[in-house]
């Protein structure tokens, strides 16, 4: 189907309401007439806008409730995206390394991470842009999940390419919450979450552990997760910290040949059996929000964060094992003003000034292994990165039905690499001051209606070496500049319907993709490349008790002037990009007590490398069910059928000689007890 007649099909689907995009919503917004969101789950909202507030950013928005991400089971919290529409996911399932969720039409490979993830506001990607961190967050302690698409949002910089991600746990309130897990592939998980609030001052605690031996052989999962919050709200200045743990321990099953990933998919090679990995996160914060008058808010947060990444990975018979020793120190402040003078001739007036400095002192090294034993070392590199960036956004609304909202965005880089083997030191490249303008406008003609646009720029640096002057290299790389658009309609009309349609794209002036296997941690020049696509999104609520949903997307990513060295790859695909993404479901109550759900998500095949030369793999469809009694108000009992169909899909990579099959989980029921008071 060409893209036009995928448009056209798309608005049909949504003229007709065929398809449909998330669950209805319980969103308490304070600017309805002019709202891009879409949510699933219920979402309530009962502060204002505050500083750094995503109801200031008029671009496709789209939210996950507590209550959907609460009663999901899920080895990595990552999968949790898979309910959200318009989104890919990447499922090596290699232990630690699991995998990744990816938008706008870039892949999850790791060569090009570029959604900006934050946890509880606080800057949550690896050096190399990867999510790492998502492991410390399980679902029980997730009270919103919230997905900003597109390049037009100016609160971050580093990492936001396509967007970000923000994982808000649960904050004050009086509750425990625990929740027994116990299923498929002797996967056993606990999780309990309690809120005390004592007067002003609130604490909540979080206590997780998971283990599975896993679909494959030799694929075993241990995890532990710990969080504490404790916030003194003084009225007009609140002020709390947050200290959240986790480790995971994992073996590795290794990835199969095209024969064997058909005929025995649960198989792990001989090679891979000393392969797996531990990994150690830590993340502190401080946060103070204070109302510094009646009009004028300051948000402030000062953090670190810790990783220790060990991994043991041989990736076929014809390489040797590697041992991958990854250590991150990172550090920052974040501050926000949000002001709201009052202008008589203008029926809304909002101004916002913010800046950031994050900086990492980070350590890369790599060795050759034989069952764990060291052979040789092939990468020593110690390198500090800080980025420092600042804006200004304006909110205008000379009448109640138009929002005009102009920011301006600037980033700069600095750092040194040491590489340890050689003793040399590198200067970062000089990529200046990374200036990123940014417009959107949301016309809402009637109520229920909004119409909107936007326009911006974001940007790409090196990760690891490559964001380094290292030689062969001797000129400065500039940074890669990401300039997009989108243009939108919002429909909602009561509880009954909530639709979005929206197109948008995306193009970058010289991408760079990180070099996964390579001793050097360089980057390679992709080229320019061109994203387009179509998102359409709708929810139906026909009667009190039933819900429709589902959602599509088509996306296309092109090369368009590739590196000189590979003139072939013009025109070519972006692998590992499926150019369609589906999903859907239905939510019953049939009787009091009693709650059904049917839901799935797919998407079609994708390239395995730029030059478009072999077959294509990865097109899936799958479906979960679910049904819940709850005994007594306080005490649910609930089975989960995950693959209902028990279809066989995969993530699917080509190493330069072979294609490799990584096999994704098959049919699996589980059964979870979840007591509230």
């Amino acid at each position: 189907m060409t893209y036009f007649k995928t448009v056209a099909a798309a608005g049909m689907m949504l003229a007709v309401c065929t398809t449909a995009a998330a669950q209805t919503a319980t969103h308490d917004r304070d600017h309805d007439q002019r709202d891009t969101s879409f949510s699933v789950g219920d979402i309530v909202v009962t502060a204002r806008d505050m500083a750094q507030s995503t109801s200031n950013v008029l671009t496709s928005v789209d939210r996950l409730g507590g209550d959907i991400a609460q009663r999901q089971s899920v080895d990595n919290s990552w999968e949790l995206f898979a309910r959200l529409p318009g989104v890919s996911l990447t499922d090596f399932n290699q232990g630690t390394t699991s995998g990744r969720f990816s938008i706008r039409g870039f892949n999850g490979e790791g060569e090009i991470n570029a959604v900006k993830l934050l946890i509880d506001g606080i800057p949550s990607n690896a050096n190399d842009g990867g999510m790492a961190f998502i492991d410390a967050v399980m679902p029980l302690d997730i009270a919103q999940v919230e997905l900003v698409r597109g390049t037009s949002d100016p609160r971050y910089g580093l990492h936001a390419i396509a967007g970000s991600a923000n994982i808000a746990t649960r904050i004050g309130g009086d509750y425990l919450d625990a929740r027994l897990l116990a299923g498929a592939f002797g996967t056993a998980e606990g999780q309990v979450s309690a809120g005390v609030e004592t007067g002003r001052f609130s604490q909540n605690y979080f206590v997780g552990y998971r283990r599975s031996d896993g679909f494959r052989d030799h694929a075993d999962l241990d995890r532990i997760s710990l969080a504490g919050k404790w916030f003194y709200d003084w009225g007009s200045v609140r002020l709390g910290g947050i200290a959240r743990y986790a480790q995971a321990e994992a073996e590795e099953p290794g990835y199969l040949t095209d024969v064997d990933a058909y005929r025995d998919r649960r198989r792990s090679y001989a090679i891979s059996a000393s392969d797996g990995g531990r990994r150690r996160l830590g993340q502190y914060s401080l946060h103070l929000d204070a109302d510094l008058t009646e009009d004028l808010a300051l948000s402030a947060k000062g953090y670190a964060n810790g990783m220790n990444d060990d991994r043991y990975v041989r990736f076929s018979a014809t390489v040797a094992q590697q041992r991958r020793l990854t250590r991150e120190d990172q550090y920052g402040v974040m501050a926000t003003l949000h002001y709201h003078p009052r202008v008589a001739f203008l029926h809304r007036l909002m101004l916002e000034a913010g800046g950031d400095v994050q900086v990492q002192d980070n350590a890369s090294l790599r060795w050759l292994t034989a069952d764990r034993r060291i052979t040789s070392q092939t990468r020593d590199q110690a390198f500090g990165l800080t980025v420092a960036g600042g804006y200004a956004q304006a909110v205008v609304e000379p009448t109640g039905w138009l929002s005009i909202t102009p920011a301006w965005r600037i980033d700069t880089v600095s750092g040194t690499l040491r590489n340890r083997l050689n003793g040399q030191r590198y200067p970062i490249n000089a990529y200046g001051t990374i200036n990123q303008p940014k417009v959107s406008v949301a016309i809402t003609p009637v109520p229920g209606l909004t119409v909107y646009g936007n326009y911006g720029r974001t940007f790409q640096i090196g990760v690891g070496a490559g964001a380094y002057k290292v030689p062969p290299r001797t000129t400065d790389l500039d940074p890669s500049i990401n300039e997009g658009w989108e243009a939108g309609v919002k429909f909602a009309r009561g509880r009954w319907l909530e639709s979005r349609v929206a197109f948008w794209t995306q193009t970058a002036s010289g991408e760079i993709k990180r070099r996964l296997n390579d001793p050097s941690g360089d980057s390679d020049n992709l080229g320019a490349t061109r994203r387009s696509g179509l998102d359409v999104q709708v929810s139906l609520r026909p009667a009190r008790a039933v819900n429709l949903w589902g959602a599509y997307a088509y996306q296309r990513a092109r090369i368009v002037t590739p590196d000189p060295a590979t003139p072939s790859q013009a025109g070519n695909w972006v692998d590992h990009v499926p150019r369609n993404l589906f999903s859907g479901g239905l939510d019953v109550v049939p009787a009091e007590r009693w709650r059904v759900s049917l839901w799935g998500n797919g998407q079609s095949r994708y390239e395995l490398t730029p030059a478009n030369t072999l077959p294509r793999y990865g097109a899936y469809v799958v479906a979960t069910g679910e049904v819940a009694w709850r005994v007594l108000p306080t005490l649910e009992v609930a089975a989960q059928l995950k693959n209902i169909g028990n279809r066989r899909y995969e993530y699917v990579w080509f190493d330069g000689s072979q294609v490799l099959h990584s096999p994704a989980d098959g049919r699996a029921l589980y059964g979870s007890v979840r007591l509230t008071l």
